[in-house]
């Protein structure tokens, strides 16, 4: 609840205040059935609250198992409120049901008096007005209150009175229910669950989250009491337990059930919530040779737990209850169960590692061993959460200083790096530093204290020499597989990309030119096209292929994303979206946060220059929001930077500015160069947008001086074309041949088929000759050119613009229509307006936003088309299509273009325009 709103219960209500008015008209009564926490209590109270706003008189009572043995106590309870009303009966009756209910003293009466009595008052009462019974938790009502009450309710018809009772799903009452009608609630769908989460827990991490939904299924009052043990949990040691401890009511509630079990069915239940996959082999194994699976009927047919047998797995029927039965559980009970698990689990060394670690009371090196190997095994799957929890569990089992500070400084960095728990990652590094000083030099803690540092207030330069003197001290021998060495250069590649400029790269290849036998595959092809493309991209042009194959079968999240680092300026991120998708799905279901923003970031580019603007706003959007939430704040420049392009392409001047502005005033103090010369592109960008060259000549010109190619700033290659362009306006002629010439001089067009594009494109604004157009036409007809929608549409309307001006207007004609397409896919609105100025100065009257091409879509476009244009999301076309979300995103960037549409609001006006209806006809 959130004040007086019930999430989820629009129906429940609905049907409750229904019965209510069933009771004003002539009586009635309902039982409101259902698990334990599920939110009863709030209905009934819900209830009652109608019943007094309609005016009606609400008796409300509450079972209590501590009473259950007293006779009338809920019968007093409820009637209680209304005593004085006693003396409108008459003497016999008066007097019966005064002595039940203890207001006088006399003979015990007869029961049947005393129904009768009670039923006589309620009846009394409806004269002032409809009368409804509210008794929550019935099956606590003790006897002789039970037999009234359900004397009382097979009488209530015709009375303008009503029982509203409450009771617990498979509980024994006293109450006779029959002739009850029941309303059964039920837990609480995702949405009313997550929404009640929010309101309660707003600062909840999405992680925990996650797990608290998947814990509660449904429960209000587990959603409600869980969070508090799962964030201790994750305080203590990083992650979320699998088995959370519970709160007094929860174990409570959860344990109710348990209480009457054989000892030997619990075991075995103790055994089956340790085990956590309910693989009944595993358990079989594990059992002691007294015992047997047999043990464990009781709790099937108490409905605690069930057994698949096609699948052999076991069950529980709500995932508290594992908890309830840790416990209910000893230590030593615990310790046995999780020695039994590890012997049955001798193949599978990670879990055997967990339940050895779990059965130990002291230090044990060889488990703290298992434990390491398992923290690397699970961070090969992403997930540093685990890997941080394992590391920390095994440096408290070191019997060393060495080893215990080694596996801190580990967890420190993961912790810093990958799974965004920077102020745990503080704590580790701490403790590690204080269990072994020398361990302040390890790589690892050296790498550690580098991403903390650029986390907080600490500056680029400090953290790069930090970093290089921890590897230069490091005793790795500069062996290729030291995993340590490897972490290392990754995070100091990215430092010296931050600091653009040889010299913090000089370090950087001196040490990669000692790694033995040579450099892993991913982080050679990093140094070549991710450093300086200019000069050594072409040299990583032959190994990129092999590289972006592996990525069909790799599971690595972290190598996934750094083979994405690897594409950037070699223009093959669109060979990672799959996987990148995949990185940002496991984001999404609480994964480590770096790998899913590396994700965002890697797709934000590829959609800006490919023309999903759309999706790119929602994806740069997004991870600026996991930048606020996770603790790795250093990284929302980049989504800035993505907001900042698009505002800038689709009109929004001054968003684009202020962006910009942002990334400057946080970039600077910091020494974060790269994104000091990112801001530059927005901003030039927006200047052309605007008409104002002579500005857009200048902000590219700080990126990268005309002329030259700026060495170790990778990303002058991205503002080539505006520079030219803006050059050109403003008559600075020599200074666009110049730079021209560097283009050709460094042969960028030899990079990929984009770099080529905007190479022949600033060729064919500044070169006076033929053979420049000619070859400019072959490249814009390649489709290899035309994935780059942005790129693409502007050099088209650049050619147009020159072809206009100097041979035939069909020519430019034809290239401004194919610009104007584009520019119109993407609402890219500044270069619509300019290419349609072109266009009517060409002399072309083109009929508003052409809506009927039809017959340009296939099939199954056209289906796609009237999908969307009804309103249904993505996912939604897909599920009912059976493709896969982005195949439906890819196809509607296709459609909207074909349409001249920029919107699916467009799309529906395109779709009943009568040209699209004469199409279809």
């Amino acid at each position: 609840m959130a004040g007086s709103e019930l999430f989820g219960r629009h129906d429940d209500l609905a049907q409750l205040a229904e019965f209510l008015d069933g009771v004003r008209r002539g009586g009635g009564t309902r039982l409101i059935c259902g698990e334990p926490g599920v939110g009863k209590s709030a209905l009934m109270t819900a209830a009652t609250e109608l019943a007094l706003a309609d005016g009606m008189r609400a008796l409300r009572a509450s079972g209590s198992e501590f009473e259950a043995d007293v006779s009338y106590s809920g019968l007093h309870q409820l009637l209680l409120p209304v005593h004085a009303a006693l003396d409108r009966l008459p003497p016999g009756p008066r007097e019966a049901l005064s002595v039940a209910l203890g207001f006088g003293v006399g003979t015990p009466p007869d029961v049947l008096l005393v129904c009768n009595a009670a039923l006589l008052l309620v009846t009394e009462l409806t004269a002032d007005g409809p009368v409804v019974l509210v008794v929550d938790d019935v099956h606590w009502i003790d006897r002789a209150s039970a037999v009234v009450l359900g004397f009382v309710a097979r009488r209530l018809a015709g009375r303008r009175a009503g029982l509203l009772a409450s009771t617990r799903t498979g509980s024994v009452s006293f109450l006779d229910l029959r002739g009850l009608s029941e309303h059964v609630v039920g837990p609480l769908d995702d949405g009313a669950a997550g929404r009640l989460v929010d309101a309660c827990h707003p600062q909840l991490p999405a992680r925990v989250r996650r797990r608290l939904l998947d814990l509660a299924q449904g429960n209000p009052l587990a959603l409600m009491e869980l969070p508090a043990a799962l964030l201790g949990s994750v305080r203590r040691t990083g992650t979320q337990p699998e088995v959370v401890p519970l709160s007094d009511r929860l174990q409570a509630i959860f344990a109710a059930r348990l209480t009457g079990l054989p000892e030997a069915t619990r075991r075995v239940l103790l055994l089956a919530t340790f085990e956590g996959t309910g693989d009944v082999r595993v358990l079989r194994a594990a059992l002691p040779d007294q015992s047997s699976l047999a043990d464990l009927a009781p709790a099937e047919r108490a409905q605690l737990v069930r057994v698949d047998d096609a699948t052999a797995r076991i069950a529980f029927r709500h995932p508290l209850i594992r908890s309830a039965i840790v416990a209910m559980s000893t230590h030593e009970e615990r310790r046995t169960a999780h020695v039994a698990l590890a012997g049955a689990l001798v193949d599978d060394e990670e879990r055997r590692a967990w339940h050895l670690a779990a059965a130990s009371v002291g230090p044990d090196e060889a488990v703290a061993e298992l434990l390491e190997e398992a923290a690397h095994r699970v961070m090969g799957r992403g997930d540093g959460f685990a890997a941080v929890a394992a590391l920390v569990r095994a440096a408290e089992l070191s019997t060393t200083s060495a080893g215990r500070g080694r596996r801190l400084a580990q967890a420190a960095y993961i912790g810093a790096e990958a799974s965004g728990t920077i102020d745990d990652a503080k704590t580790w590094l701490t403790d590690a530093r204080r269990a072994a000083p020398d361990s302040a030099g390890s790589l690892h803690a050296g790498n550690a204290t580098a991403f903390l540092m650029i986390n907080g207030d600490g500056d680029v330069n400090t953290a790069h020499r930090l970093l290089v003197g921890a590897i230069e001290t490091g005793d790795h021998g500069y062996r290729a597989d030291d995993p340590a060495l490897v972490e290392a250069m990754h995070t100091l590649l990215l430092l010296c990309w931050y600091g653009s400029t040889p010299e913090y790269w000089e370090p950087f290849f001196a040490m990669l030119r000692r790694i033995r036998p040579r450099p892993p595959d991913v982080l050679a092809l990093a140094s070549d096209s991710f450093a300086d493309p200019v000069r050594t991209g072409k040299a990583a042009l032959g190994r990129i292929d092999a590289v972006l194959r592996t990525l069909t079968e790799n599971e690595d999240p972290t190598r996934i994303m750094r083979i994405g680092t690897a594409s950037v300026y070699l223009d093959r991120l669109g060979d990672s979206r799959e996987a990148s998708w995949r990185l940002v799905e496991h984001g999404r279901n609480g994964g480590a946060p770096r790998r899913h923003l590396g994700a965002l970031m890697h797709l934000c580019l590829d959609d800006f220059l490919t023309g999903r603007w759309d999706e790119a706003e929602e994806l740069a959007a997004e991870g600026q929001r996991v930048c606020d939430t996770t603790g790795f704040s250093f990284f929302a420049w980049y989504f800035r930077y993505n907001r900042a392009i698009l505002a800038a392409g689709r009109g929004r001047f001054d968003e684009a500015y202020a962006l910009a502005d942002e990334i400057t005033h946080w970039a600077l103090p910091r020494g974060v160069a790269a994104a000091a010369l990112f801001a530059q592109h927005p901003r030039a960008l927006a200047a052309l947008g605007q008409g104002d060259y002579d500005a857009a000549f200048g902000h590219a010109a700080a990126m990268c001086p005309p002329g030259v190619l700026a060495s170790h700033v990778p990303h002058c290659t991205w503002v080539m074309f505006d520079l030219v362009e803006a050059a050109v306006r403003t008559g600075r002629t020599a200074e666009a041949r110049a730079h021209v010439q560097a283009m050709r001089d460094a042969d960028v067009a030899g990079l990929s088929p984009r770099m080529a594009l905007l190479q022949a494109g600033a060729e064919a604004l500044v070169l006076d000759d033929d053979e420049s157009v000619a070859g400019l036409e072959v490249l814009l007809a390649d489709a290899a050119t035309r994935r780059w929608l942005f790129d693409s549409a502007r050099v088209r309307l650049a050619l147009g613009e020159r072809l206009r001006r100097t041979r035939s207007s069909a020519d430019a004609r034809r290239h401004l229509l194919a610009a104007r397409d584009g520019f119109a896919a993407m609402a890219a609105e500044p270069w619509l307006a300019r290419v349609e100025g072109e266009l009517r100065a060409c002399g072309y009257r083109p009929v508003p936003r052409q809506r009927g091409g039809l017959t340009a879509l296939t099939a199954q476009e056209l289906q796609i088309a009237e999908l969307a244009a009804s309103g249904m999301t993505n996912k939604q076309i897909a599920e009912r299509l059976f493709l896969s979300h982005r195949t439906v995103g890819a196809h509607l960037y296709r459609i909207f273009p074909k349409l001249g549409v920029t919107s699916r609001a467009a799309l529906r006006d395109a779709l009943s325009s009568p040209a699209a209806e004469q199409t279809v006809r």
